[in-house]
């Protein structure tokens, strides 16, 4: 189901789940095991797709209609969830209580909705208790406001192998996002009408936001307090970039969140107290085993205490996961059964889908329940008699240490296939950092971090800073495991013929001893780890419009080079096109090294990924228009200021720099050379008899001083629209001087700057040129070999929720 480009209708939906309980009914009443458990499993099949197109039918009734996005729109509603600070302000979840009437017509507005509030341009500030004090009221969970906000609908950047923000913002039903308006003409002023609003969501987020402000508040401006935020309660947003860098190349990110691992370990130890509580009758006479066994009181409060927990975590997949079955496990226990892990486990997976059919959609959902099932494969049935007996000794460490290593290296080599599809690369250094780790962060951190929580201060505070030392220390060793040439191992987005050799090749390794030639199972990963991905056939020479928002960021291949050309906006912060977009996109295709980047000039929708691009990826050489002294320049191990004249051949595809001319840099004022759209980067690759023309943000002079210098070398098949499709680029005369077949507009969806303009659009409409968007395409994949082929990714890989 979420692979389908259209959601079939509810009757049809309703149909095959009445369809899928009759097969049912008439499978369980067949005797032959054999037919019923093919039955059964079509039954299970059916069933999940009806289920789940069902629950995104309800999920999609409701939408921002069209002529209300970038409108002024007055709600009163409360806040539903955690804010999130940010550089710029705070992020939250907005529950629609009440909409008013605006300029005699009733908005339509979904019934919760993702907002940002910013401050003012010249103040920045990232804790929350700095909010009152940067004129940002101070937005806490459960409370309820009257607000002016501006929506439009849900919209991401749509590009091959990765996130998709569109189907995250349906999981969470959230149907439109949007900003606070903070102009003082406002008819209606900003409100805060409640401070709280009693329910049980908002008691828990409530609670949670306490947790967070205690760790924070008592570790200020300490670098790892996020990682103890995300250990109490999951909310991973306090943690920097760098670091999630380094946990994700060591292979520890797992531990940074509430786990399975975490969850568990909380439940015993309140079942283990509990039981021992009960069994002594709390120190009195009052004989309560005899009321009710002991055994199943400690079930009852490890599945509480399990409960508490994974509220507290945010509800995530493996936090679910974990809390499923330790369920179902209590519920056995109670009642008397004799239960299967495996049963468990698919009664936990059952669960989970049934409360999130888009789960399937996130990497934490497969590694989640892989690794569980990773464990019982290797585990089940193979411990020798006596083993687990002297494991649980607890004088006999030995025997535990070795279980212990034993599962590590089970997960570890289960989940490699797996981690490569989902992520594109595999820690090799990650056993020997999860051996250290997990120890660290679940015997000594996270007890802390927790006890911290329930202790009054400065008991809780001593605890805190414990808990921050080790983490420092921690991840001072994980820094210098992840700065190991050896620690990771890239490898391209795998086909499924590939990916499906290396999961038999897994299996087959992990079987149990005397399993004939297990080594041989080596053999089996060598595709997927050798696959050095897609690249252009002898003859092709391929281009990628990557969906970067407001921004460029095209990527041009021959079998054998690769450019990238301009590297999209920066967004705030650390973040990028290139961290967020470009970089993944390239590890996702295999792709270690460019030959060469351009920065076409210095606005930021430009060159506003560059550094995080070459402190990823090898950048042979750099080409731009900036100055000797701006930060991109120096950090280049080669840089060229690009004029006219530069050219080079990539077997048979040229490339011609064709503006600006040298004299141009002469002619700008030094101060105000980092950043003229007057002097960008503009190249012509031609092969063969394709041709494609990225001229930046050129305007009508620059495009006339073209036509007058190169008449007649400017005809191209394919033209990055000037300056985004403004107003002030695009002319007819260069135009038909260009003479292309298809345009490409790099913009950002409903962008402040409204690019591209309809009059733009209009001109190459009447010129018979075949228009992309990049906002409403997504990314844009052209072809060039004896012919030009082009594809939007959106339409190559629609789901349902696109434009919804």
């Amino acid at each position: 189901m979420q692979t389908q480009p259209a959601l079939p209708a509810s009757w049809m939906l309703c149909c095959l789940l009445v369809l899928a309980i009759g097969v049912y009914v008439v499978a369980s009443k067949i005797g032959n095991r054999h037919v019923a458990l093919p039955l059964k499993f079509l039954v299970g099949a059916i069933f999940g797709f009806a289920w789940a197109g069902l629950f995104a039918q309800y999920y999609l009734r409701q939408e921002l209609p069209t002529q209300w996005e970038g409108r002024d729109i007055t709600l009163i509603g409360t806040v539903d969830g955690l804010p999130s600070h940010f550089e710029r302000g705070v992020g939250f979840t907005f529950a629609v209580e009440s909409v008013l009437e605006q300029d005699g017509e009733m908005p339509v507005v979904p019934e919760r909705l993702s907002l940002a509030w910013y401050r003012p341009a010249t103040q920045t500030s990232s804790a929350p208790g700095d909010m009152a004090e940067a004129n940002l009221p101070l937005i806490e969970a459960g409370s309820r406001w009257r607000l002016t906000v501006r929506l439009k609908r849900p919209h991401g950047n749509a590009n091959p192998h990765l996130f998709d923000y569109e189907a995250w913002l349906l999981e969470r039903n959230l149907r439109a996002t949007g900003y606070v308006r903070s102009d003082q003409k406002q008819q209606l002023k900003n409100q805060l009408l409640t401070a709280f609003v009693l329910s049980p969501g908002n008691l828990i987020e409530a609670a949670r936001s306490n947790l967070r402000d205690r760790i924070l508040h008592a570790l200020p401006d300490r670098r790892y307090a996020g990682v103890l935020v995300a250990l109490v309660i999951g909310d991973q947003r306090a943690i920097d970039q760098s670091d999630w860098e380094v946990f994700n190349r060591t292979g520890v990110s797992h531990l940074v969140a509430i786990s399975g691992l975490h969850i568990t370990m909380i439940a015993t130890l309140f079942a283990a107290v509990m039981g021992a509580l009960w069994r002594r009758s709390f120190f009195t006479k009052a004989r309560l085993p005899l009321l009710l066994p002991a055994q199943k009181v400690a079930a009852l409060s490890g599945a509480l205490a399990a409960l508490v927990y994974v509220l507290l975590a945010g509800f995530g997949v493996p936090a679910q996961r974990t809390l499923y079955m330790l369920l179902v496990v209590a519920l056995a226990l109670w009642s008397g059964r004799i239960v299967s892990v495996s049963h468990v486990l698919c009664v936990a997976l059952a669960l989970v889908l049934l409360i999130d059919p888009w789960a399937v959609l996130w990497p934490g959902f497969w590694l989640s329940f892989f690794a569980v099932g990773v464990i019982l494969y290797t585990g089940l049935g193979r411990m020798q008699p006596g083993a687990a007996e002297q494991a649980s000794t607890a004088g006999n460490w030995w025997h535990g240490f070795k279980a212990a290593g034993m599962t590590q290296y089970a997960v570890t080599i289960g989940l490699l296939p797996l981690t490569i599809l989902l992520f594109g690369r595999v820690s090799l250094i990650g056993p020997l950092a999860n051996a250290v780790a997990i120890p660290v962060i679940g015997l000594a951190v996270t007890p802390l971090a927790l006890a911290a929580c329930v202790l009054p201060a400065p008991v809780s505070t001593w605890l805190l800073i414990a808990a921050h030392a080790l983490v420092e220390q921690l991840a001072g060793l994980l820094g210098w495991l992840s700065a190991l040439p050896f620690a990771v191992w890239q490898a391209a987005f795998p086909s499924p013929w590939t990916l499906a050799i290396a999961l038999l090749a897994t299996l087959w390794m992990l079987a149990p001893r005397g399993w004939p030639l297990r080594w041989l199972a080596l053999c089996g990963w060598l595709p997927l780890l050798l696959d050095g991905g897609s690249r252009p056939g002898a003859g092709e020479v391929w281009v990628t419009a990557l969906d970067v928002g407001q921004g460029m960021a095209v990527l041009v291949e021959t079998p054998t080079q690769r450019l990238l050309y301009d590297t999209g906006p920066g967004y705030g912060g650390k973040s990028d096109a290139a961290n967020r977009i470009i970089v993944p996109y390239l590890r996702a295709r295999g792709i270690d090294a460019l030959d060469v980047l351009i920065v076409s000039h210095a606005d930021i929708d430009h060159s506003g990924g560059a550094l995080s691009v070459m402190n990823h990826i090898n950048v042979a050489t750099v080409y731009s228009s900036l100055a000797a002294t701006h930060p991109i320049v120096a950090a280049a191990a080669d840089h060229r200021r690009c004029h006219e004249g530069q050219a080079w051949q990539w077997g048979g595809t040229r490339f011609e720099m064709l503006y600006p001319r040298l004299d141009h840099y002469a002619a700008q004022p030094a101060k105000k050379i980092d950043k003229p759209n007057a002097v960008s980067c503009t190249i012509k690759i031609t092969h063969g008899d394709q041709a494609i023309l990225l001229p930046g943000d050129i305007e009508a002079l620059q495009e006339k001083e073209l036509v007058a210098s190169h008449a007649g070398q400017l005809k191209a098949s394919v033209l990055l629209a000037p300056h985004h499709g403004s107003g002030t680029s695009s002319t007819a005369a260069f135009l038909n001087e260009v003479d292309p077949q298809i345009a490409l507009f790099q913009a950002g969806y409903r962008n402040r700057f409204r690019h591209p303009k309809q009059q733009v659009l209009e001109r190459y409409r009447e010129l018979g040129i075949k228009i992309m968007r990049s906002d409403e395409d997504g990314a844009i994949l052209l072809k060039f070999d004896t012919g030009l082929s082009a594809v939007a990714y959106r339409e190559q890989h629609r789901r349902y929720w696109y434009g919804r």
